[in-house]
Order: C-alpha cells, then structure tokens, then sequence
C-alpha cells in the first residue's frame, strides 16, 4: 500500500485483503503506521492459499529494498493507480 503521494510504502499480510484495505481507507487505526502515514491506497497485492508460505513472502518483500518493491509495483500496476475497486469486484 501507498500514501497519496506515493512517497510511502507498507507491505503487510491478512486474510480478508478487502476487508484490510477498507480499514486503511476509514482509518480505523488513525495512531498507526498507516494512519500516521495516510497510506489508503492499494498498489499492489499477492493471494496466496498458504498463510505460511503468504507470511514467508511478506518478510521477503519487508526485507527488500526500496528500489525492489516499487519494480514489484510497477510490473503489476505501472500508472499506481488504487486497485481497491478492484479487488472488490
């Protein structure tokens, strides 16, 4: 996820992507990271059936550079557009 600006990026990891991005956007956690950043915006996301293997990738993705996770940006959604709309279809 990104802020508005796309100066900020957070990679987390759930079960309910819908349900997780919508509380980004209603900023139900406003003393948080996300909050605290205005980070709203979906640019990217991976679905994995394997919570282990979805955690796994997570640390993999936190533990790269900043250069590496916006090329991971670009190859999925290259203009950054929000993919909320999406991902609820």
């Amino acid at each position: 996820m990104a802020n508005k600006f796309n100066t900020v990026l957070y990679t987390g990891v759930t079960n309910d992507l819908v349900r997780r991005v919508y509380e980004h956007k209603m900023k139900l956690n406003p003393d948080g990271f996300t909050g605290k950043y205005e980070i709203n915006k979906l640019v990217y996301y991976e679905i994995s059936e394997d919570i282990t293997a979805a955690i796994e990738r997570e640390k993999q993705i936190k533990a790269g550079s900043r250069k590496k996770k916006i090329a991971l940006i670009l190859d999925m959604n290259p203009g950054w557009k929000d993919l909320y709309d999406e991902i609820i279809q």
